[in-house]
Order: structure tokens, then sequence, then C-alpha cells
């Protein structure tokens, strides 16, 4: 099969491409510039030189491919509605990379005992309205989104990093203390990278068209991910920050909804498609691998 994939350097999109091309699939990925490109064509990936705002080019792309991927954002609603576009009509597969921070709540390190699953309304803070309206609007138009979790695991392809664990990591090497915010009692589904690349490649073989599906085959405290990383790296005791602290160093976004949230969820149709993760604890990867 032919697949255009968006993000063929990124973390996720990395993976995927990875997988994709083990697979024996075609993979033509998106990125910005020469030296990306060469890097992944070291990756068996044919790569395309554009950028998401590049709408004919998506269009283009979309309507030559078996299949399309997006992994490169999932806040840019002018890159899905031209990959939309390309595919109209098609019944070709198209998935969409969401992320679970769209149920996380302000909750800065307190728990929560909402959990989230596939069928479960979604009333999202204002910050994330429109999330949950890109992966609507997809999913109207016949394609699946695959809501990820805190995604945790080494690059696939190209290096690149995934979004939460190594902003605690840098931060806990940089200063010598691992932090976590307030009492860090707050709960964060999580998935491996590598079950997370094992997951699209199902998808783009037996997904139902306009389906949704939370990516996790785990959970954990946040205040454990810093205890786990401050062991890693040989650091004392993890300590907690403030609201005001955290958000100084890593911007509202990353510390209110990334990594102050509780983002609590239960994936069923995964299991349904036959997704088996094969890794279930977080700390023990960052205790062991990181």
């Amino acid at each position: 099969m032919q697949i255009f994939l968006t993000g063929a350097n990124g973390f996720i999109g990395g993976a995927i491409a990875s997988r994709l091309v083990a697979d024996g699939h075609r993979v033509r990925g998106l990125v910005r510039d020469q030296a990306k490109a060469e890097a992944v064509a070291a990756h068996g990936v044919v790569p395309v030189i554009g950028a998401l705002g590049d709408a004919g080019l998506l269009r283009a792309e979309a309507a030559a491919a078996e299949a399309v991927v997006n992994a490169a954002s999932s806040d840019n609603r002018g890159a899905v509605e031209a990959l939309l576009a390309g595919l109209e009509g098609s019944q070709k597969p198209f998935l969409h990379t969401s992320g679970s921070s769209l149920v996380g709540d302000e909750a800065m390190g307190e728990p929560s005992d909402r959990i989230f699953h596939e069928d479960t309304p979604i009333v999202p803070e204002p910050d994330k309205v429109a999330r949950v309206a890109i992966d609507t609007l997809i999913r109207g138009a016949g394609g699946v989104v695959l809501c990820n979790t805190m995604i945790y695991g080494h690059a696939m392809g190209e290096p690149a990093e995934s979004v939460q664990v190594p902003r605690l990591a840098r931060q806990a090497r940089a200063s010598g203390i691992a932090r976590y915010i307030g009492r860090g009692l707050n709960r964060w589904s999580n998935v491996h990278i590598a079950d997370v690349a094992d997951l699209y490649a199902l998808a783009l073989e037996k997904a139902p068209r306009g389906s949704f599906m939370y990516v996790e085959s785990g959970e954990e405290e946040l205040g454990n991910v810093a205890r786990a990383i401050a062991t890693r790296l040989g650091l004392g005791e993890a300590q907690p920050w403030s609201a005001e602290e955290a958000i100084a160093t890593w911007g509202r976004e990353m510390a209110v909804f990334g990594l102050g949230s509780n983002s609590r969820v239960r994936g069923r149709l995964a299991g349904e498609l036959g997704w088996k993760p094969r890794r279930r604890s977080i700390t023990e990867w960052i205790r062991e691998e990181l």
C-alpha cells in the first residue's frame, strides 16, 4: 500500500513510518527541509518536502495515496481539511493523531476519579475545544481518530522526543531535582511508542470508518513518574513545584494540561482490532531505559 504520512521525522510519525516500511508498505513522508528529507530517506521513507500550510501539496499527496496518516499535529485544522479534500469520495483510510489532553482537567497535581471511555461524552476545557472539533470533523468524514495518551520509549525512526517525560528529565538533569506539580497525585494513562506504531499499522487495515479510539496500556501518578526519573538519574527525592513555578518553566499548555492534569482513559476498540500491547509500566521503563 502507498501511504502518505505527515510528521515523518517526528517521534510518533517516525515510529509509524518505520513500522509501515518494515511491513512492506511504500511510505511518502512530509518533512520541512532537505536535511530532514535525507534523514527519513535513510529509514526507507520517500521524502516529500513541504509544510502543513501547503494545502495544494497535501491535497495532491492524499489523492495519490492509498491511505493517509496525519502524525504531525493534532491541532492544525487547515492541514486536516486539505487532506480530507484530497481523499473526498475515495473511501481510503485516513488516520489522525489526537491526544488525550483533550479530556484533561486543571487539577495541578490533585487526583480525580473520572475515567473516560470511548463512548463517554467529552466536554473539553476551553483550550481544547478546537481539538475536539477537529476530531469530530474527521470522524464525520469517515476518518479514524487515534487519541494517544502519555507516550514513552526511545525513538524508532530519526532521533526525536515524546512530549512529557523528556521535559521532566531535562528539568531534573539541569536543576538536580526531579519535580512534580502540586501533590503529584494526578494520573495519566500511558503507552509505549512501539505499541503505538503497532496499533497504527493495525488500524490502517481494520479500524471501522468514523471510529475513535484511546491508545493506552496503563496509567500512573505523575509524582511516581518524577520519582522514577530521580532514581534513574541518581538524584535525591523528587520534590513538588507550585503551579506558578511549573508554568514559568514549561508554559501554561504543558504545565496545566501536559503535566498537572488528570487524563485517565480506557480504550476498548484497539483490543477489538487485535492490538496486544507488550509494555505496561512507564515507571519500569524510566528506571531501566531512560
